[in-house]
């Protein structure tokens, strides 16, 4: 790759994207296309939505956020949904601040970060394009140059809405160097960015004895008022506040409820009335979506102070809770490893899974349904069947508690730990086993845990050690099984043949006499059994089975030992289980004869072909699942 080359075309691009015209110009361009004159918020929710919105179930997924944010669907569907797609329409809830309220590490400052950026890329579209007057300190709507009173009729003919009036600066400019000909004012198209303040304004709290109202409103520029005689005159003012830099955008306040009051006050009426007060001029437009985020106590605190009731009526509260879905949780560590300068070091499979689950089981809490406990839970919520319940019972548990997921563990308390037990040991893969090691050695590290909170965690390691058993045990079922593939699917069509022999009440040929006999039962029962098919259900799953075969026939396609993904997993258990005695004999042996090393070597392949491991952590797994099985 060329990197100057890179360079210079994405220059090149920018240039080609430069727009610069008189305000006429500007008018007809929008007689072609209105869609430059929307305002800040319908620009938000056009940018997300241009990624694309999968429906499903009721339910509406925003591309928009998959790169960066898992398992907040709900969370993520509300917010658009409440917020950004009503403040589009222009009604009442763009005159509110958005307040993103959630636990630390919850993914409330990567929202921001990724409305951000979207704004920034969407700019440089057709769609998103963003016009200003040229030279105007707050990128300000071209628009804002028609009088008041020839709006309602202009708005009519360009299909537009106009909002605001021209900033100070651009009222003394109008009338100097323009000589008040509205038409001859310059416009350019102007790219959200936040490097260079244009559409995009943060404010950070810091010490309220020193930080300055004019970080968000601008400030008097003392230099030049000696050459223009007054404070009241817009040349000798900076209008380069957060407030005024944000205009056509966003403005983030971050940590919002620990700022100083005064620097909130400002926000009254630039949400109510869309201005801002700043110096000695009338009241400045602004329009822009303003977004904080806090923690709940914090939150809580400001509420119950009834100083702050302007305030708290002025905001859109969306909580966002941590993730609850452990297939999600993984994603979220994969990432942020991914990010790091360790990425180089093989992180085994189910690593991460068994971290996931504990922090999961963490942030639950106990439901008052009956037969459900923590870890059948945590299964439905991420997709999961669990025999016994339905689809009605997960909706209900969903609704059972609004807080769920606002506590337990954080993704960075555990990739901390991850961390830890990367840089620790040399080694270049860890397993779960490690990552559950190095959580539960963080525990007493771990400042806001209680004795009793650490007692519940511990329980917790326990349970997700004993959910990577099970997988672990079932990855070498999987692997060894591969090496008897032809007595699978024996097995397989065995038990096909008394099935139908079942279900159409006819007799069973043996296959070395050719005798007439009854279908066996016993044989049928040890395989469904595996995957826990009842007695009283037996019937049903057989003959779902066979007009699953009946359905194949008809589509003139074969019906082996893949096509059912249950009863595959049945005939694998069932002949793990007569294998048993083998597989422990063959993990465990210290020295292995030939036929068993041989044994050993096809699995330790297809652990590595087939499943990612490694060499180190695929003959970790062999020692470690035959030390179980010989328990």
């Amino acid at each position: 790759m060329d990197i100057f080359k890179r360079i210079s075309d994405y220059q090149a691009e920018s240039e080609k994207l430069a727009w610069t015209g008189t305000f006429k110009e500007y008018i007809e361009l929008l007689r072609e296309d209105p869609t430059p004159a929307m305002t800040a918020h319908s620009r938000v929710y056009e940018m997300i939505e241009s990624y694309g919105v999968e429906e499903s179930g009721g339910h509406k997924r925003y591309k928009f956020f998959d790169q960066e944010i898992f398992g907040l669907d709900r969370a993520i569907e509300k917010l658009v949904e409440e917020y950004f797609h009503s403040a589009a329409r222009r009604l009442d809830v763009r005159k509110r601040i958005l307040l993103l309220m959630g636990p630390v590490s919850g993914g409330k400052s990567t929202i921001v970060t990724m409305l951000k950026k979207g704004l920034e890329r969407f700019s440089r579209t057709s769609k998103g394009a963003v016009y200003a007057i040229k030279g105007c300190p707050m990128h300000e709507d071209p628009l804002h140059l028609i009088p008041q009173e020839l709006r309602p009729e202009i708005e009519k003919a360009l299909g537009v809405r106009i909002e605001g009036n021209l900033c100070p600066s651009c009222q003394m400019r109008l009338n100097t160097e323009f000589e008040s000909n509205i038409q001859s004012v310059m416009v350019e198209r102007v790219f959200i960015s936040e490097d260079n303040r244009v559409g995009i304004g943060t404010f950070s709290p810091s010490d309220p004895k020193s930080q300055d109202i004019a970080d968000l409103t601008g400030s008097i520029d003392f230099s030049t008022i000696t050459e223009y005689g007054s404070e009241s005159d817009p040349r000798a003012y900076r209008f380069d506040g957060e407030l005024n830099k944000a205009n056509r955008g966003l403005m983030e306040f971050q940590e919002m409820l620990k700022c100083d009051e005064k620097f909130l006050w400002n926000l009254l009426s630039l949400t109510q009335e869309g201005n801002f007060k700043a110096g000695r001029f009338a009241l400045i437009s602004a329009d822009e979506l303003i977004i904080a985020h806090t923690n709940e106590s914090e939150y809580k605190s400001f509420i119950s102070n009834k100083k702050n009731e302007a305030l708290h009526s002025r905001m859109i509260v969306m909580p966002v809770p941590y993730n609850l879905k452990v297939s999600e949780e993984e994603k979220i560590y994969a990432k942020l490893i991914a990010q790091s300068d360790l990425r180089h070091i093989h992180i085994a499979p189910h690593a991460l899974r068994a971290a996931a689950i504990f922090s999961i089981l963490t942030r639950l809490k106990e439901t008052k349904k009956q037969g459900m406990d923590l870890v059948k839970k945590m299964r439905m919520y991420d997709g999961e069947e669990v025999e016994g319940f339905k689809e009605a019972d997960l909706k209900e548990m969903q609704n059972e508690y609004l807080e769920e997921g606002m506590t337990g563990i954080d993704p960075r308390y555990v990739i901390n730990r991850i961390s830890s037990a990367l840089i620790k040991r040399d080694t270049q893969c860890i397993n779960a086993l490690d990552v559950l090691r190095a959580l539960k050695d963080g525990l007493d590290q771990h400042p806001s845990i209680s004795k009793e909170e650490r007692e519940r965690y511990l329980n917790f390691i326990s349970i997700a050690r004993k959910e990577y058993d099970t997988l672990a045990k079932k990855e070498i079922q999987k692997a060894f099984v591969y090496s008897y593939e032809e007595s699978a699917r024996t097995l397989f069509e065995n038990y096909l043949d008394n099935i139908e022999s079942y279900c159409n009440w006819a007799k069973i040929k043996d296959p070395l006499t050719g005798e007439e006999m009854d279908p066996d039962e016993r044989l049928m029962r040890s395989i469904e059994e595996q995957i826990g098919v009842s007695e009283n259900a037996k019937k049903a799953f057989r003959e779902e089975i066979l007009i699953r075969i009946s359905s194949y026939s008809r589509k003139g396609k074969k019906f082996d030992f893949t096509s059912h993904e249950r009863l595959r997993e049945a005939v694998e258990k069932k002949l793990f289980a007569d294998l048993k005695d083998v597989v422990k004999i063959t993990t465990s042996t210290k020295t292995p004869d030939e036929s068993q090393l041989k044994r050993i070597n096809e699995v330790t392949k297809r652990l590595m072909d087939e499943h990612s491991y490694c060499p180190n952590c695929s003959n970790e797994l062999l020692r470690y699942v035959g030390s179980l099985l010989n328990r």
